[in-house]
């Protein structure tokens, strides 16, 4: 029964020791073009979304204010992921702040625990349903850093301040806090990053409001009645570095970059791996034509699995995850999409992402760009007449 299901959840946070793969939603990624790249946005990330992939990023908005909006679905719709950035820039451009809401649940639950009587009938007026979501609340900070004298090689640094809250229906729910920090380093087409995830390590406390009746239940399906535990994020680090292979005036321009993601909470399904620290690659292309039109795809999730027909359990192959997508960019909106899926091409589950972005210039700012426009295009001696609202 679905409530059997519950019950073996509940009881699987229940334990302290560390666990691998805690609060594992926060790093699916976010917006239609780090999904479509393949996650790997360390280096390159600089929009409204750095809050999430570096927030160093922050720094290389160019706008007085950027919205991103991001909405996907996973196992045939019945979970939900949903994401909102806003972030705006000082108006020196050299620091930047930001807020990014996550929310990954599965809504509508069936809750039959009171939905079949004692006589094995069922009651239509007992059966409810519930939420069982995973929710994440970022502010984020940035800051143009002089590191040298070059003017040539530019350098931010960011940080997370963050707030993790987690809940199943109204039998448990859990929070915690932690902080991210982030650096970015570009020199002419060369882009560097790297951040950490839980710098501090984040410690999230579940508690349980099981009413007497749910703990018969418990009792009688043979699942343990937690009582109060928590969850232990160790520092993830991502690493990456990027490469425009082509000048800034060309009207095509290419992108490549690599990340390696590095955890730190033992050992994990990923290609390079030991039993204190995992690293998992990823990369990504994007191809633009006039910063207007993208194509870009990506690769991650890289895996070495048995191969099911050896008996001897000795042959492995190499898995991947792979992603497509393209983006289209009309003035101030921005919108991607991305093809992607949450496990490998071996058992793919692939799911239609789309994102939005709004880049949105003050109107004082507005009015002066269209009074300068219009005064290159004056003819000599000619005057030219303010700007109407």
């Amino acid at each position: 029964m679905l409530f059997t299901g519950l019950g073996l959840l509940l009881s699987a946070v229940a334990y302290t020791q560390p666990r691998i793969y805690v609060n594992e939603y926060l790093n699916i990624g976010v917006g239609g073009r780090g999904l479509a790249m393949g996650g790997a946005q360390v280096a390159s990330s600089a929009d409204a979304n750095s809050g999430y992939w570096n927030p160093a990023g922050l720094t290389n908005i160019q706008e007085d204010l950027q919205v991103g909006l991001m909405h996907a679905e996973y196992f045939a719709g019945n979970a939900k992921y949903d994401f909102a950035s806003v972030a705006m820039p000082t108006k020196d451009k050299k620091r930047a702040f930001g807020v990014s809401f996550l929310r990954f649940a599965t809504d509508d639950i069936p809750y039959t625990i009171d939905y079949i009587q004692p006589d094995g009938s069922f009651d239509e007026s007992k059966l409810k349903s519930i939420s069982a979501g995973d929710y994440a609340f970022l502010l984020s900070y940035a800051q143009q850093l002089k590191l040298f004298r070059n003017p040539e090689i530019r350098t931010s640094i960011g940080a997370n301040a963050k707030i993790v809250y987690r809940n199943i229906g109204s039998m448990a729910n859990a929070w915690g806090g932690g902080v991210d920090v982030g650096f970015q380093a570009r020199y002419r087409r060369l882009l560097l990053g790297i951040s950490v995830k839980d710098a501090t390590t984040t410690y999230t406390t579940w508690s349980f409001n099981l009413t007497e009746r749910e703990k018969e239940v418990f009792g009688q399906t043979g699942n343990e009645i937690p009582v109060k535990s928590y969850e232990v994020m160790n520092p993830r680090f991502n690493i990456g570095a990027g490469y425009n292979f082509m000048k800034p005036a060309s009207k095509i321009q290419l992108l490549a970059e690599l990340n390696a993601d590095l955890t730190t909470d033992g050992m994990r399904n990923t290609l390079i791996r030991s039993k204190s620290l995992s690293i998992d690659p990823r990369a990504g292309l994007e191809l633009s034509y006039k910063n207007t039109v993208f194509l870009r795809a990506g690769v991650s999730n890289i895996q070495k699995v048995l191969d099911d027909k050896d008996s001897l359990n000795k042959k492995t192959f190499t898995i991947f995850q792979p992603s497509i997508g393209v983006g289209l960019k009309l003035g101030p909106i921005v919108a991607d999409y991305a093809y992607t899926s949450l496990q490998t091409q071996s058992n793919p589950l692939f799911s239609h992402i789309v994102s939005l972005r709004f880049d949105i210039k003050s109107l004082s700012k507005s009015r002066k760009e269209e009074t300068d426009k219009a005064g290159q295009t004056a003819s000599p001696g000619q005057t030219t007449s303010p700007v109407q609202q």
